[in-house]
């Protein structure tokens, strides 16, 4: 089991937040799912997922989306999914 708490945030508050919570096993070859996942619950665009994002998230267990990073106008400072697991 895993979980990643997913907040959006604007001018450094909390505007969104979601927990994606999963029974299965962690696969970083299905983080573009949970990605998709998580940004369809905020209601927002999925971001452009690059291995630097992905290396990010398996290092120090946080990854930040800027609005560089998504092809839709995101109407938010940044997207951040943090590993929330025991």
């Amino acid at each position: 089991m895993f979980r990643i708490w997913a907040k959006l945030l604007e001018d450094g508050r909390i505007s969104k937040q979601y927990t994606f919570e999963s029974d299965a096993q962690f696969s970083y070859s299905d983080f573009f799912a949970y990605l998709s996942e998580i940004c369809e619950k905020l209601d927002i665009p999925t971001p452009v997922l690059l291995k630097p994002h992905i290396f990010q998230y398996a290092k120090f267990r946080h990854v930040v989306f800027r609005p560089s990073d998504f092809i839709e106008p995101l109407g938010y400072d940044r997207l951040v999914l943090e590993n929330i697991s025991g």
